[in-house]
């Protein structure tokens, strides 16, 4: 009896509710037939009054199943955005509808922070666009507290003495932050658009020309261009942040934008109109992403927002796992902060029900960190739980929740490489196992970060450090602003210990079907935490180590999570 229940063991896991034993049932369905499945399951009474529900099963269970369903909702959505980014394409018009007769006057914000290794390829970059120089002024809004500023001071001099409208304004202090400096360097510019660009970005000459004659449309306060990735194929990490990003420029943006909802500024690589910045209530620092925050306030006072994916800015991806951890972290908490700040103004709005629904997914993305916590926490105890449980019922509950949030993943992601890449898009599906492994990776420092928000835990903005490193073996100096994250790796790497175990655990009971799906958590949770750890651990032995270079970095703020 028991060898024919070990056969019939069919335990759930989850990658966003992602349960092995949906491949079991497949097996077992196209091996045995319906036929005698269903009549073991309701003809059959060889074991009945062998397994009955209890309330330690339910307990467990009940939470489980919950977790599953809000995040098939999520995933839902995900279906939607990539069904009306492709029937509302003929909604989208790359070409403005009027021109200027006169171009009018623009000013370009450039915000740092301890950027000495980019600046002077942005400011190159910068003076060298395509725009009377009468009608252009430049802000390098420098922040930097080490010898960046400098370095910045002193590139901002050379540009300037060969003719170009450039100014260098450096504050004592990081009041407001970004947020901060794009607000005091709005107090001096004499633009009546406004472009900011990041400091490891890298414009090209013909960007404003793009740009500025859709705001000929005098209900335009803020266009859009969409980020491309310098470094893509440095390494493993760097191509699937590339992944990561296409989705959100090409399907989220490009859905919200045919559908004519709001869509968000994504802090650099746009332009604004500075009254529409006005009228949103200007810049403000309660929320890190004060881009997100700006843009639904523009938006709700009545401003237009366009987005143009044929025109592309050119930027740095960071390089190592520590960086991008504190990138996604600061985003997912803003995001989180936002919501909690806007929603229920949204909801008290006269806004339409459908788009006070799109900004709720919009805006609370993140909550599903979180709930990967439990699902994490639940996922072995349940497996026990559902021992003795048949394929059938479980082929009802699962494969419909795994269809709605992880499927989803999947298809989100691949549609937006067959938009960009559509001869070469297949190639890129070989990296999707990897990234949902590494969004898997992401769930203890990104959980942490949205947990901060939702109880009012304020930090510092904190900076993605950018090396101004594009090519595979290029020297990276990274160990400038190098901080090792703390507790989060080596938890992550008890949770890779933990689901190794579940896998031992499987295989003791015959369920190979599962274990490639466990894996995915092994590897996710094993690749953030042993990266954040030895990652650029062994540059010395690389490239040598400038011991006078590292002593003289002030290290004057947080680059972990």
């Amino acid at each position: 009896m028991l060898a024919v229940l070990r056969h019939r063991i069919l335990p759930a896991a989850a990658l966003l509710a992602l349960t092995p034993l949906h491949a079991t049932a497949l097996a077992a369905v196209s091996s045995n037939g319906l036929r005698r499945y269903f009549h073991a399951q309701y003809a059959d009474q060889t074991f009945k009054g062998l397994y009955h529900w209890n309330w330690f099963d339910l307990t467990l269970l009940v939470p489980y199943f919950f977790v599953m369903v809000v995040l098939s909702i999520y995933g839902i959505h995900r279906y939607t955005m990539c069904y009306q980014y492709f029937k509302f394409r003929k909604n989208y018009n790359p070409n403005p509808v009027n021109t200027f007769g006169e171009l009018p006057r623009v000013t370009i914000q450039l915000p740092m922070f301890n950027e000495q290794f980019v600046v002077e390829r942005l400011v190159e970059a910068v003076c060298a666009m395509d725009y009377p120089r009468e009608k252009l002024d430049i802000q390098v809004l420098d922040d930097s507290t080490d010898e960046s500023q400098h370095v910045a001071r002193e590139i901002v001099d050379r540009y300037a003495a060969m003719g170009n409208p450039i100014t260098y304004i450096h504050r004592t202090n990081r009041h407001g932050f970004k947020a901060g400096a794009l607000d005091e360097g709005l107090n001096v510019a004499k633009g009546e658009f406004v472009a900011i660009f990041d400091a490891d970005f890298v414009p090209g000459k013909d960007w404003i020309m793009k740009v500025i004659h859709h705001f000929a449309e005098p209900d335009v306060g803020m266009v859009q261009t969409r980020w491309t990735h310098l470094n893509r194929d440095y390494s493993l990490l760097t191509k699937i942040e590339a992944i990561l990003l296409d989705a959100h420029f090409v399907i989220e943006h490009g859905s919200r934008v045919r559908t004519g909802e709001y869509f968000n500024f994504n802090g650099t690589a746009g332009m604004w109109r500075r009254k529409a910045i006005a009228d949103g209530g200007g810049w403000q620092h309660d929320t890190l992403t004060e881009d997100t925050d700006l843009s639904y306030r523009s938006q709700m006072a009545g401003w237009r927002f366009k987005y143009l994916p044929e025109v592309e800015c050119p930027s740095e991806l960071p390089i190592e796992m520590t960086a991008f951890k504190t990138q996604q972290a600061r985003w997912a908490k803003g995001l989180i902060q936002v919501s909690i700040k806007l929603l229920p103004t949204i909801f008290k709005s006269g806004m339409s029900r459908k788009r006070k629904i799109e900004s709720v997914y919009h805006l609370t993305a993140n909550i599903a960190y979180p709930l990967m916590v439990i699902m994490t926490a639940l996922l072995v105890p349940s497996m026990i739980c559902r021992f003795y449980q048949g394929w059938f019922q479980m082929l009802l509950i699962d494969v419909p929740l795994f269809g709605a949030s992880t499927a989803s993943i999947a298809v989100f992601y691949a549609l937006s490489q067959r938009v960009l890449y559509p001869k070469t898009w297949k190639k890129c599906l070989l990296y999707l196992p990897m990234l949902m492994a590494i969004g898997i990776g992401l769930t203890v420092t990104n959980s942490k970060a949205v947990m901060e928000a939702i109880f009012g835990v304020q930090s510092a903005f904190v900076r993605t450090p950018k090396f101004a490193v594009a090519k595979k073996g290029e020297k990276s100096k990274a160990n400038k602003y190098r901080k090792r994250l703390k507790l989060a790796p080596y938890i992550e790497l008890l949770l890779g210990a933990w689901f190794m175990a579940a896998i031992l655990y499987t295989f003791t009971n015959h369920n190979f079907f599962t274990a490639p799906f466990l894996i995915l958590f092994v590897v996710g949770f094993w690749y953030t935490g042993f990266m954040s750890i030895f990652q650029g651990r062994f540059d010395r032995f690389k490239f040598g180590r400038n011991k006078d270079e590292e002593e003289t970095s002030p290290r004057p703020f947080p680059v972990g999570v």
